[in-house]
């Protein structure tokens, strides 16, 4: 199982959009996928209509330090409905399971407070045999802020995925916030806790001069940290797709199964090489690949098997 995080330094940048988006285009690529909400501020929770709604949410999984039934809610995709183009070539199966914020009040923030071991609480449940056995990605949200609970979901994550907007103000801010982020990780990494390698993601550009000199700005500004952020070469424009699929429920490639499905299908391609070149079924390229499986996902993008 290999395991994203979507973490930024300040909020409004795109995380859940991003993270809903990647979790939709897997399941549609036949992975079963999990997304955990570890936001206090429950937007992913809200993204997608669910299915079932389980009795518990993500307090549950890491006060427990173990994912189990109770705690996972599925979503539900409208196959069938909607006339959503190509959607008729998807199979229906599998769910997207997800795990929903239930912590608005910071009482989790305040109970991993006095943790010695806030780091693993979602590591932990991630770890377990039945759960990585069970879903071959998972991709966790998260809220824009530095915390405990962001804390925990950096460190259960494989990898990074760090999304900043081209505009001067958040790219600077961005920057400093990432670099404080990385600062605080590096501290727990000298008491023998990992550091992820962080993808960060240039979100919402658009096609003129300011928006390609702040993009400069921010690639520039990461080659500054130590070889711990690099930036991928896909950038996401803002287009209005993403707000239409934000309010059918539904991944952006069901709603532009063009402009916006080739930038999600380059910037995955991006965060799994060896999917390059397979497009989900409702894509106009869609042919014979069928998808990689996490094992030799993992081992092409030099992340040891869990």
């Amino acid at each position: 199982m290999l395991t994203f995080t979507v973490v930024a330094p300040k909020g409004g940048v795109g995380k859940t959009t991003l993270t809903a988006n990647l979790g939709g285009l897997l399941r549609d690529f036949g992975f079963r996928v999990l997304l955990i909400d570890a936001d206090v501020q429950p937007s992913l929770s809200k993204y997608f209509e669910l299915g079932h709604i389980a009795s518990y949410g993500v307090t549950k999984l890491v006060s427990e330090g173990f994912l189990t039934r109770d705690c996972i809610s599925t979503v539900r995709l409208p196959f069938g409905e909607g006339g959503f183009k190509g959607v008729a070539e998807l199979d229906p199966m599998p769910d997207i399971d997800i795990v929903l914020s239930d912590t608005r009040e910071g009482k989790l923030q305040d109970w991993l407070g006095q943790r010695l071991d806030r780091l693993v609480r979602i590591s932990m449940a991630l770890n377990q045999q039945a759960v990585a056995s069970a879903y071959d990605f998972t991709i966790i949200d998260t809220q824009g802020a530095l915390g405990h609970l962001q804390d925990a979901a950096v460190n259960a994550a494989d990898i990074l995925i760090s999304p900043v907007t081209p505009d001067v103000l958040s790219a600077r801010e961005f920057i400093d916030g990432t670099r404080h982020l990385i600062k605080r990780h590096e501290e727990a990494a000298n008491m023998g806790f990992k550091v992820p390698a962080m993808r960060a993601v240039i979100n919402r550009t658009e096609n003129t001069r300011d928006s390609r000199e702040m993009s400069s700005l921010i690639r520039e500004g990461y080659l500054q940290m130590r070889g711990r952020v690099s930036t991928v070469q896909t950038a996401i424009h803002s287009a209005v797709a993403f707000r239409k699929a934000a309010t059918a429920r539904v991944p952006v490639h069901w709603i532009d199964p063009q402009r916006a499905a080739d930038a999600m299908h380059m910037l995955l391609w991006e965060l799994i090489p060896s999917l390059q070149g397979v497009y989900a079924p409702n894509h106009r390229n869609h042919g014979v690949p069928a998808p990689v499986f996490a094992e030799a996902v993992m081992e092409s993008s030099g992340i040891g098997l869990q």
